[in-house]
C-alpha cells in the first residue's frame, strides 16, 4: 500500500512540476513557426542533395557489404581448407570486417552531411 501511495505522490510531483516547464510562450511559438515555413521552402532548393545523398549512402551501404561477404567467404574457405588456423583466421576476418564497417559509417555519414551544407 506505502508503495502505491509514494508511486501516485510521484506522479503527481511530476506533473505538477512538468507543467510550467512544458508551457510555450507565444514569442517562441512564432519563432518556431517561422523556422518550420523556412524548412518547407529550402526543401524544394535541395531536391537534388538529398536524392544524392540517398543514392550515395545507398552506393556506400551495397559496397560495404559486398566487402564484407567477400571477407566471410575468402574466411570460410581459408577455414574448411585448414581447420586448424581456424582461431586466427576467424580473428583477422572479424578485425577487416570492422574496418569496414568503420569506413561504411564514415562514408554515410559524409553523405548525409552534404545535406545540412
Amino acid at each position: 500500500m506505502k508503495n502505491r501511495i509514494a508511486l501516485l505522490l510521484t506522479v503527481i510531483g511530476t506533473l505538477l512540476f512538468a507543467a510550467p516547464v512544458m508551457a510555450e510562450d507565444d514569442a517562441a511559438a512564432k519563432e518556431h513557426e517561422v523556422s518550420v515555413q523556412k524548412a518547407k521552402t529550402s526543401w524544394g532548393n535541395k531536391g537534388l542533395a538529398f536524392l544524392g545523398a540517398g543514392i550515395g549512402a545507398g552506393l556506400v551501404v551495397m559496397g560495404g557489404g559486398a566487402g564484407i561477404g567477400r571477407i566471410g567467404s575468402s574466411a570460410a574457405e581459408a577455414m574448411a581448407r585448414q581447420p586448424e588456423a581456424s582461431g586466427s583466421i576467424n580473428g583477422v576476418a572479424l578485425i577487416l570486417a570492422a574496418m569496414i564497417e568503420g569506413a561504411t559509417l564514415f562514408a554515410v555519414v559524409v553523405c548525409l552531411l552534404a545535406l545540412i551544407f
